[in-house]
């Protein structure tokens, strides 16, 4: 399926069934087209060429003249006029359109770190981030990506670097298909990003809550969007700007073939979204001291903004498809709608208003599937449905764990007998359970109580139903589940092996993290 910017253009729904018209005979159809064809969005699609400003993008079709790609990322624009109003089967169908058959099934995965100054430790600010993103553009062929005068993020084909907001280093991996492809990508990244922040003595840490600078000390990126929410978190919750600027997370991005196949993957995902943070948990000081978490990461999202993020009970429910994670989502407050490279402030209105054209800050004005896409974005909850599925309850963490994640869901999602074996086990589950097991695994990870045992016993069988997945995979990849094994087995977390050594050989110092986590 072709997709450009994020939109759909092949499989659209009329009426909430699969559209089988011409494009001239269906609207939503010719609302792709229009979309699709508009000289404001750079490009056109034609005999599987794509072309940008007269220049082929095809690999091989050209070198890169040092093209500088002048729009934010993520949100993408078009500055298309609707001709007819979206309507709630377009958002649908913008869903559905995710829908691959399994030999098109791959893998992103995306991993956040925090650079810092090697002689102090501190937090490196925006120039320095400047001078790295414009010495990894230079030295390794990366497009640059603007926000007005400033870069904020590269892009290489399908991969893209980007700044969070306090200016944590963001790898969005390309879609690939094995987990040994993931590997080898996060490694030639890592290689490329430390090779030029060496030389400005910048290193890179891996771990999920700053350890040891205050919101004070970390400098604020200058997009736009960040902004917006900086200002409006504090309305929400008391720790939202505790998550823009003091986590980092990894998560990996997953497929599905059918609406009835997301179902099945979105609860089993927020099943077992707990026991990835145990696992995982690797977040236990907050300004140079023990916080009483091993992770702060996850306790942080209980307390940013309740509307859109938490464990989502209603995917439980026997009503539950894409038109129902499309009604949630139409309620949830907007941040931002994004216009002539320039992001207006929407907080706390809803995209159910903007549909009828009732957003104070754009009188009248329609919203486009890209501004749909754009929304999305700004969901947070423990998984999170675009076109495809996130798995966003882990941690950040050191390199040698970053391929361990993926690992983890593609043995249980990708193979059809351990998705159903853990959709067994986790079927009596209550709601109840199910947030008590979000609500104290940062505290006490695998050692939580879980009905007649500890969240360890359930976690030892659910990573042998993902190694068993993964071998059934064929591709060899059983072996990227070895940085966690030791974990389950031992019951003790990333977390708690830090805080032994804070209490030990540290000193009570968490200045040795730098080195213990450095990339």
């Amino acid at each position: 399926m072709a997709t450009i910017s994020g939109l759909y253009l092949n499989r659209v729904r009329c009426s909430g069934m699969p559209c089988v018209n011409s494009a001239a005979e269906c609207g939503s159809a010719r609302k792709q087209r229009e979309i699709r064809n508009s000289p404001s969005l750079g490009f056109s699609v034609g005999n599987g060429e794509r072309k940008a400003g007269g220049l082929c993008l095809d690999a091989g079709a050209c070198r890169r003249a040092k093209r500088m790609i002048v729009a934010a990322s993520p949100p993408t624009e078009d500055a298309v006029v609707m001709t007819e109003p979206l309507t709630k089967e377009d958002l649908v169908g913008y869903l559905f359109s995710g829908c691959k058959p399994k030999g098109m099934w791959r893998i992103g995965t995306e991993h956040e770190k925090f650079g810092f100054e090697v002689a102090t430790l501190r937090p490196m600010n925006y120039e320095q981030i400047a001078e790295l993103l414009n010495g990894i553009a230079e030295r390794f062929d990366w497009d640059k990506i603007m926000e007005g005068d400033y870069i904020i993020g590269l892009k290489q084909g399908k991969q893209s670097i980007s700044l969070e907001p306090g200016g944590q280093f963001e790898l969005s991996g390309a879609p690939v298909e094995t987990l040994h492809q993931t590997c080898a990508e996060v490694n030639s990244h890592l290689y490329q990003v430390k090779a030029v922040a060496e030389e400005i003595g910048i290193g890179f840490l891996g771990i999920g809550f700053q350890p040891k600078w205050s919101l004070n000390d970390i400098p604020i990126m200058p997009k736009g969007r960040y902004e917006i929410m900086r200002n409006y978190m504090p309305k929400v919750g008391s720790l939202g700007r505790d998550m823009m600027f003091r986590t980092c997370t990894v998560q990996v991005n997953l497929d599905f073939s059918s609406e009835l196949d997301m179902i099945r993957k979105f609860r089993a995902g927020l099943a077992l979204q707990p026991i990835a943070t145990a696992i995982f948990a690797n977040s236990p000081f907050t300004e140079g001291k023990p916080n009483g978490y091993l992770s702060m990461r996850s306790h942080i999202w209980t307390d940013t903004d309740n509307n859109r993020s938490g464990m989502l009970p209603f995917v439980f429910d026997d009503s539950f498809g894409f038109e129902q994670y499309v009604e949630y989502a139409l309620d949830v407050p907007m941040y931002f709608v994004y216009r002539n490279k320039k992001y207006i402030n929407c907080t706390g209105m809803s995209f159910r208003d903007f549909m009828q054209g009732k957003l104070p800050s754009l009188p009248g004005e329609l919203p486009t599937l890209n501004d749909w896409e754009n929304h999305l974005t700004t969901i947070f909850p423990e998984v999170r449905l675009k076109r495809y599925l996130e798995m966003r309850g882990a941690d950040g963490g050191p390199w040698r764990r970053l391929c361990a994640l993926p690992a983890f869901w593609v043995g249980l999602l990708y193979d059809e007998v351990s998705l159903q074996n853990v959709l067994d086990m986790t079927s009596d589950w209550t709601r109840e359970e199910r947030e008590m097991l979000r609500k104290k695994v940062p505290v006490t990870g695998l050692r939580t109580p879980f009905r007649d045992g500890l969240l360890k016993h359930v976690a030892e069988e659910v990573l042998k139903l993902a190694k068993d997945g993964l071998e059934r995979r064929g591709y060899k990849e059983a072996g990227f589940l070895k940085e966690v094994t030791e974990v389950v087995q031992t019951g003790v977390t990333p977390a708690e092996k830090l805080l032994a050594l804070y209490h030990g050989k540290w000193g009570c110092s968490v200045d040795p993290v730098f080195e213990e986590l450095l990339y």
